[in-house]
Protein backbone atom coordinates (compact mmCIF):
# COMPACT_ATOMS: atom_id res chain seq x y z
CA UNK A 1 0.00 0.00 0.00
CA UNK A 2 1.24 3.48 -0.90
CA UNK A 3 0.59 6.03 1.84
CA UNK A 4 -0.40 9.61 1.10
CA UNK A 5 2.07 11.03 3.62
CA UNK A 6 4.83 9.75 1.33
CA UNK A 7 3.56 11.04 -1.99
CA UNK A 8 1.11 13.55 -3.41
CA UNK A 9 -1.90 12.75 -5.55
CA UNK A 10 -3.09 15.33 -8.06
CA UNK A 11 -6.25 15.65 -10.09
CA UNK A 12 -6.35 17.19 -13.55
CA UNK A 13 -9.05 18.03 -16.11
CA UNK A 14 -8.64 18.48 -19.84
CA UNK A 15 -10.80 19.11 -22.88
CA UNK A 16 -8.51 16.84 -24.92
CA UNK A 17 -8.75 13.29 -23.57
CA UNK A 18 -7.00 11.87 -26.62
CA UNK A 19 -3.92 14.07 -26.23
CA UNK A 20 -3.27 13.13 -22.62
CA UNK A 21 -3.89 9.41 -22.99
CA UNK A 22 -2.24 8.84 -26.39
CA UNK A 23 0.84 10.96 -25.73
CA UNK A 24 1.18 9.80 -22.09
CA UNK A 25 1.33 13.33 -20.77
CA UNK A 26 -0.50 15.73 -18.53
CA UNK A 27 -0.81 19.27 -19.83
CA UNK A 28 -2.44 22.62 -19.08
CA UNK A 29 -3.02 25.74 -21.14
CA UNK A 30 -2.55 29.48 -20.47
CA UNK A 31 -0.27 29.70 -23.52
CA UNK A 32 0.28 33.47 -23.18
CA UNK A 33 1.95 32.91 -19.82
CA UNK A 34 5.03 31.59 -21.62
CA UNK A 35 7.79 29.38 -20.24
CA UNK A 36 7.33 28.86 -16.49
CA UNK A 37 11.06 28.30 -16.02
CA UNK A 38 11.67 31.94 -16.95
CA UNK A 39 9.52 33.12 -14.04
CA UNK A 40 10.82 33.23 -10.46
CA UNK A 41 9.58 30.16 -8.60
CA UNK A 42 7.32 31.95 -6.14
CA UNK A 43 3.58 32.40 -5.96
CA UNK A 44 3.86 36.20 -5.93
CA UNK A 45 6.03 36.20 -9.04
CA UNK A 46 3.56 33.90 -10.81
CA UNK A 47 0.61 36.15 -9.88
CA UNK A 48 2.43 39.23 -11.11
CA UNK A 49 3.45 37.58 -14.39
CA UNK A 50 -0.06 36.18 -14.91
CA UNK A 51 -1.60 39.63 -14.48
CA UNK A 52 0.75 41.02 -17.13
CA UNK A 53 0.16 38.09 -19.49
CA UNK A 54 -3.64 38.21 -19.16
CA UNK A 55 -4.49 41.90 -18.56
CA UNK A 56 -8.24 41.35 -18.91
CA UNK A 57 -8.45 38.85 -16.05
CA UNK A 58 -10.51 39.85 -13.02
CA UNK A 59 -8.31 40.56 -10.03
CA UNK A 60 -9.96 37.90 -7.88
CA UNK A 61 -9.32 35.15 -10.45
CA UNK A 62 -5.58 35.76 -10.79
CA UNK A 63 -4.44 33.92 -7.61
CA UNK A 64 -6.39 30.78 -8.56
CA UNK A 65 -5.15 30.55 -12.15
CA UNK A 66 -1.58 31.56 -11.33
CA UNK A 67 -1.63 29.11 -8.41
CA UNK A 68 -2.48 26.18 -10.70
CA UNK A 69 0.43 27.06 -12.98
CA UNK A 70 2.73 27.34 -9.99
CA UNK A 71 1.70 23.96 -8.64
CA UNK A 72 2.06 22.27 -12.03
CA UNK A 73 5.49 23.76 -12.72
CA UNK A 74 7.04 24.08 -9.26
CA UNK A 75 5.30 21.84 -6.71
CA UNK A 76 4.57 18.71 -8.70
CA UNK A 77 7.40 16.19 -8.60
CA UNK A 78 8.48 13.04 -10.45
CA UNK A 79 6.94 10.15 -8.54
CA UNK A 80 3.72 11.99 -7.70
CA UNK A 81 0.49 10.39 -8.86
CA UNK A 82 -2.15 11.88 -11.15
CA UNK A 83 -5.87 11.13 -11.45
CA UNK A 84 -7.48 12.12 -14.74
CA UNK A 85 -11.24 11.60 -15.33
CA UNK A 86 -11.70 11.30 -19.10
CA UNK A 87 -15.07 12.41 -20.44
CA UNK A 88 -15.29 10.41 -23.68
CA UNK A 89 -15.18 6.97 -22.06
CA UNK A 90 -16.06 8.05 -18.47
CA UNK A 91 -12.96 6.37 -17.09
CA UNK A 92 -10.75 7.25 -14.14
CA UNK A 93 -7.16 7.16 -15.38
CA UNK A 94 -4.43 6.91 -12.76
CA UNK A 95 -0.78 7.48 -13.60
CA UNK A 96 2.62 8.36 -12.20
CA UNK A 97 4.43 11.58 -13.07
CA UNK A 98 7.67 10.54 -14.82
CA UNK A 99 8.98 13.81 -16.25
CA UNK A 100 9.96 17.30 -15.19
CA UNK A 101 8.12 20.36 -16.46
CA UNK A 102 8.65 21.18 -20.13
CA UNK A 103 7.40 24.05 -22.28
CA UNK A 104 6.17 23.34 -25.81
CA UNK A 105 5.63 26.75 -27.50
CA UNK A 106 4.57 25.11 -30.77
CA UNK A 107 1.57 23.38 -29.21
CA UNK A 108 -1.86 24.68 -30.15
CA UNK A 109 -3.05 25.20 -26.59
CA UNK A 110 -1.54 22.86 -24.01
CA UNK A 111 2.01 24.22 -23.83
CA UNK A 112 2.83 23.29 -20.22
CA UNK A 113 3.58 19.58 -20.18
CA UNK A 114 4.83 16.72 -18.00
CA UNK A 115 5.38 13.12 -19.03
CA UNK A 116 3.29 10.53 -17.25
CA UNK A 117 3.01 6.74 -17.20
CA UNK A 118 -0.61 5.67 -17.15
CA UNK A 119 -0.99 2.72 -14.79
CA UNK A 120 -4.71 1.95 -14.64
CA UNK A 121 -7.90 2.88 -16.48
CA UNK A 122 -10.93 2.05 -14.39
CA UNK A 123 -14.67 2.72 -14.73
CA UNK A 124 -16.03 5.51 -12.56
CA UNK A 125 -18.30 2.99 -10.86
CA UNK A 126 -15.24 1.47 -9.20
CA UNK A 127 -14.95 4.45 -6.87
CA UNK A 128 -17.02 5.81 -4.03
CA UNK A 129 -19.27 8.79 -4.60
CA UNK A 130 -17.07 10.90 -2.35
CA UNK A 131 -13.97 10.10 -4.39
CA UNK A 132 -15.80 11.02 -7.59
CA UNK A 133 -16.91 14.31 -6.07
CA UNK A 134 -13.37 15.23 -5.12
CA UNK A 135 -11.96 14.50 -8.57
CA UNK A 136 -14.86 16.47 -10.04
CA UNK A 137 -13.35 19.74 -8.84
CA UNK A 138 -14.07 22.80 -10.99
CA UNK A 139 -10.35 23.57 -11.14
CA UNK A 140 -8.04 22.40 -13.93
CA UNK A 141 -5.35 21.19 -11.51
CA UNK A 142 -5.82 20.42 -7.83
CA UNK A 143 -4.44 18.22 -5.07
CA UNK A 144 -6.53 15.23 -3.98
CA UNK A 145 -6.46 14.88 -0.21
CA UNK A 146 -9.63 13.37 1.23
CA UNK A 147 -9.75 10.34 -1.07
CA UNK A 148 -6.07 10.00 -2.04
CA UNK A 149 -5.81 6.62 -0.31
CA UNK A 150 -8.73 5.24 -2.32
CA UNK A 151 -7.17 6.26 -5.63
CA UNK A 152 -3.78 4.88 -4.65
CA UNK A 153 -5.33 1.60 -3.51
CA UNK A 154 -6.77 1.27 -7.04
CA UNK A 155 -3.21 0.66 -8.27
CA UNK A 156 -3.17 -2.66 -6.40
CA UNK A 157 -4.16 -5.62 -8.57
CA UNK A 158 -6.38 -6.87 -5.75
CA UNK A 159 -8.37 -3.62 -5.77
CA UNK A 160 -12.12 -4.13 -5.63
CA UNK A 161 -14.77 -1.63 -6.58
CA UNK A 162 -15.93 0.49 -3.67
CA UNK A 163 -19.10 -0.63 -1.96
CA UNK A 164 -20.68 2.79 -1.89
CA UNK A 165 -23.32 3.71 0.65
CA UNK A 166 -24.50 7.16 -0.33
CA UNK A 167 -26.58 7.43 2.83
CA UNK A 168 -23.51 7.25 5.09
CA UNK A 169 -21.06 9.20 2.93
CA UNK A 170 -20.88 12.65 4.51
CA UNK A 171 -19.21 13.98 1.35
CA UNK A 172 -22.47 13.53 -0.56
CA UNK A 173 -24.38 15.72 1.89
CA UNK A 174 -21.59 18.26 2.10
CA UNK A 175 -21.18 18.55 -1.66
CA UNK A 176 -24.91 18.78 -2.33
CA UNK A 177 -25.26 21.48 0.30
CA UNK A 178 -22.27 23.31 -1.15
CA UNK A 179 -23.81 23.33 -4.63
CA UNK A 180 -27.08 24.68 -3.25
CA UNK A 181 -25.38 27.42 -1.23
CA UNK A 182 -23.16 28.43 -4.15
CA UNK A 183 -26.24 28.73 -6.37
CA UNK A 184 -27.99 30.90 -3.81
CA UNK A 185 -24.91 33.11 -3.50
CA UNK A 186 -24.79 33.49 -7.29
CA UNK A 187 -28.46 34.49 -7.53
CA UNK A 188 -28.24 37.01 -4.70
CA UNK A 189 -25.02 38.48 -6.11
CA UNK A 190 -26.63 38.82 -9.53
CA UNK A 191 -29.60 40.66 -8.04
CA UNK A 192 -27.47 43.03 -5.98
CA UNK A 193 -25.15 43.95 -8.88
CA UNK A 194 -27.54 43.97 -11.84
CA UNK A 195 -30.81 45.19 -10.35
CA UNK A 196 -31.05 48.37 -8.32
CA UNK A 197 -33.98 50.62 -7.44
CA UNK A 198 -36.77 50.51 -10.02
CA UNK A 199 -35.11 47.63 -11.89
CA UNK A 200 -35.42 45.40 -8.82
CA UNK A 201 -39.05 46.47 -8.42
CA UNK A 202 -39.76 45.35 -12.00
CA UNK A 203 -38.05 42.03 -11.30
CA UNK A 204 -40.11 41.41 -8.14
CA UNK A 205 -43.27 42.20 -10.11
CA UNK A 206 -42.24 39.59 -12.68
CA UNK A 207 -41.59 37.07 -9.90
CA UNK A 208 -45.04 37.73 -8.44
CA UNK A 209 -46.53 37.19 -11.91
CA UNK A 210 -44.70 33.86 -12.05
CA UNK A 211 -46.27 33.00 -8.69
CA UNK A 212 -49.76 33.61 -10.08
CA UNK A 213 -50.42 37.22 -9.05
CA UNK A 214 -51.58 40.11 -11.22
CA UNK A 215 -49.30 43.06 -10.65
CA UNK A 216 -49.05 46.75 -11.40
CA UNK A 217 -45.86 48.76 -10.96
CA UNK A 218 -46.11 52.22 -9.44
CA UNK A 219 -44.77 55.05 -11.62
CA UNK A 220 -41.00 55.42 -11.57
CA UNK A 221 -39.88 57.98 -9.00
CA UNK A 222 -43.10 57.81 -7.02
CA UNK A 223 -42.87 58.30 -3.25
CA UNK A 224 -46.09 56.72 -2.08
CA UNK A 225 -44.35 53.91 -0.18
CA UNK A 226 -45.93 51.38 -2.54
CA UNK A 227 -43.83 50.01 -5.40
CA UNK A 228 -46.11 47.22 -6.62
CA UNK A 229 -49.80 46.49 -6.28
CA UNK A 230 -50.79 42.83 -6.59
CA UNK A 231 -54.01 40.81 -6.63
CA UNK A 232 -54.44 37.06 -6.52
CA UNK A 233 -57.71 37.26 -8.45
CA UNK A 234 -60.37 39.82 -9.39
CA UNK A 235 -61.45 40.37 -5.79
CA UNK A 236 -59.77 41.93 -2.74
CA UNK A 237 -57.64 41.86 -0.72
CA UNK A 238 -55.14 44.17 -2.33
CA UNK A 239 -51.48 43.35 -1.67
CA UNK A 240 -49.12 46.31 -1.58
CA UNK A 241 -45.41 45.66 -2.00
CA UNK A 242 -42.38 47.74 -1.14
CA UNK A 243 -38.96 46.73 -2.53
CA UNK A 244 -35.57 47.85 -1.24
CA UNK A 245 -32.24 47.13 -2.94
CA UNK A 246 -30.07 48.75 -0.25
CA UNK A 247 -27.01 46.94 1.10
CA UNK A 248 -27.74 47.62 4.78
CA UNK A 249 -30.31 45.79 6.93
CA UNK A 250 -33.88 47.07 6.93
CA UNK A 251 -34.88 49.22 9.93
CA UNK A 252 -38.24 49.42 11.70
CA UNK A 253 -38.87 52.97 10.45
CA UNK A 254 -38.70 51.72 6.84
CA UNK A 255 -41.35 49.10 7.55
CA UNK A 256 -43.51 51.71 9.24
CA UNK A 257 -43.53 53.72 6.00
CA UNK A 258 -45.14 50.76 4.25
CA UNK A 259 -47.65 50.36 7.07
CA UNK A 260 -48.57 54.04 6.74
CA UNK A 261 -49.22 53.65 3.00
CA UNK A 262 -51.61 50.73 3.46
CA UNK A 263 -55.37 51.19 3.38
CA UNK A 264 -57.86 49.27 5.49
CA UNK A 265 -58.11 45.69 4.25
CA UNK A 266 -54.70 45.74 2.55
CA UNK A 267 -51.97 43.21 3.11
CA UNK A 268 -48.35 44.26 2.81
CA UNK A 269 -45.19 42.57 1.55
CA UNK A 270 -41.74 44.04 2.10
CA UNK A 271 -38.96 42.61 -0.11
CA UNK A 272 -35.29 43.19 0.68
CA UNK A 273 -31.97 41.80 -0.53
CA UNK A 274 -30.59 41.96 3.02
CA UNK A 275 -31.92 41.06 6.47
CA UNK A 276 -34.03 42.92 9.03
CA UNK A 277 -32.71 44.53 12.22
CA UNK A 278 -33.95 43.09 15.52
CA UNK A 279 -36.40 45.96 15.99
CA UNK A 280 -37.67 45.53 12.44
CA UNK A 281 -38.17 41.81 12.98
CA UNK A 282 -40.10 42.52 16.19
CA UNK A 283 -42.28 44.95 14.25
CA UNK A 284 -43.03 42.26 11.66
CA UNK A 285 -43.85 39.75 14.41
CA UNK A 286 -46.37 42.19 15.89
CA UNK A 287 -47.82 43.16 12.47
CA UNK A 288 -49.09 39.96 10.85
CA UNK A 289 -50.66 41.82 7.92
CA UNK A 290 -47.13 42.62 6.66
CA UNK A 291 -44.91 39.81 5.41
CA UNK A 292 -41.18 40.48 5.35
CA UNK A 293 -39.09 38.66 2.74
CA UNK A 294 -35.31 38.85 3.17
CA UNK A 295 -32.59 38.07 0.63
CA UNK A 296 -32.44 34.37 1.45
CA UNK A 297 -36.21 33.88 1.19
CA UNK A 298 -36.29 35.87 -2.04
CA UNK A 299 -33.70 33.53 -3.58
CA UNK A 300 -35.73 30.49 -2.48
CA UNK A 301 -38.77 31.89 -4.31
CA UNK A 302 -36.69 32.64 -7.40
CA UNK A 303 -35.41 29.06 -7.53
CA UNK A 304 -38.91 27.66 -6.99
CA UNK A 305 -40.50 29.71 -9.79
CA UNK A 306 -37.43 30.15 -12.00
CA UNK A 307 -38.87 28.40 -15.04
CA UNK A 308 -41.86 30.79 -15.06
CA UNK A 309 -39.80 34.00 -14.97
CA UNK A 310 -39.58 36.15 -18.09
CA UNK A 311 -36.82 35.17 -20.51
CA UNK A 312 -35.16 38.55 -19.84
CA UNK A 313 -34.52 37.64 -16.21
CA UNK A 314 -33.60 34.02 -16.90
CA UNK A 315 -30.85 35.33 -19.19
CA UNK A 316 -29.77 37.78 -16.50
CA UNK A 317 -29.58 34.97 -13.91
CA UNK A 318 -28.62 31.93 -16.03
CA UNK A 319 -29.25 28.65 -14.23
CA UNK A 320 -29.44 25.05 -15.39
CA UNK A 321 -31.59 22.37 -13.80
CA UNK A 322 -29.46 19.49 -12.52
CA UNK A 323 -30.04 16.52 -10.27
CA UNK A 324 -27.66 15.74 -7.43
CA UNK A 325 -27.68 12.78 -5.05
CA UNK A 326 -28.84 13.51 -1.52
CA UNK A 327 -29.06 11.58 1.72
CA UNK A 328 -32.45 10.52 3.10
CA UNK A 329 -32.40 13.46 5.53
CA UNK A 330 -31.87 15.92 2.70
CA UNK A 331 -34.56 14.39 0.53
CA UNK A 332 -37.32 14.71 3.10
Amino acid sequence: MIHTDEIRVWGIHSLDDHLLLKESIIAIGWKEFGDCEKVEASREAYKSHFAKSFPGTKKGAIPTSAGMLYRFCCEMRIGDYIVFPSKADRKINIGEVTGDYTYEPGADEYVHIRKVKWLRHLPRTAFSQGALYEVGSAMTLFQIKNYAEEYLSALDKTFKAAVDNTETDITVATTAEGIIESTKDFVLKSLSTKLKGYDLEAFVADLLNAMGYRTKLSPRGGDSGIDITAYKDELPPRIVVQVKSQDSDIKETTLQSLRGAMSEGDYGVFVALTNYTKNAQRFLDKTPIIRGIDGSELVDLILKYYDKLSEKYRKMIPLKMVYIPVTDDQGE
